[in-house]
């Protein structure tokens, strides 16, 4: 078994997690979580989705995601509308008051990754990019075909 150290998924695991622990603390002026600002995110990319569709995207129980956007229509930066036919449903949409806070947060985000990367080279910065992108790609390709179904088309 390989050492921690040379481990991809724990090396990964251990940079993601370090990397969230760090935006974390650059973050905290704003008197915003990670999770909060990880929701403001992925809202400025799918605003007006349904509020099920992004607790699945965030991997979050539902639950999860009411109490964060319970906490950011407070601060008024989130609303909760009607569906328009399916009244169980609640579509998000950004406030104009979240739209300042968003660009701290991406620069934020920026100051992090920089952070990260200090002392990388141009050219390993974009490998290291492009081999993750490539993984990534072998990796959904895999999980859109459970490994069962993989081993009897090979076998």
């Amino acid at each position: 078994m390989d050492r921690p150290e040379r481990n991809l998924g724990f090396l990964l695991h251990e940079v993601a997690r370090l990397m969230r622990k760090r935006f974390e603390q650059n973050v905290k002026h704003l008197g915003v979580t990670r999770s909060q600002c990880q929701v403001l995110a992925h809202l400025s990319r799918n605003d007006g989705i349904q509020q099920g569709m992004l607790a699945d995207l965030l991997e979050v129980e539902p639950i999860t995601l009411t109490r964060i956007l319970d906490r950011l229509e407070e601060a008024g930066l989130v609303e909760r509308h009607p569906h328009p036919t399916d009244r169980r449903v609640r579509l998000l949409r950004l406030t104009e008051a979240a739209y300042p806070l968003l660009d701290e947060i991406f620069a934020i985000g920026a100051l992090t990754q920089g952070e990260s990367m200090e002392g990388l080279p141009d050219e390993e910065r974009e490998r290291l990019f492009a081999t993750l992108s490539a993984m990534k790609v072998n990796l959904l390709d895999r999980c859109a075909t459970p490994a069962v179904e993989r081993r009897r088309s090979h076998g």
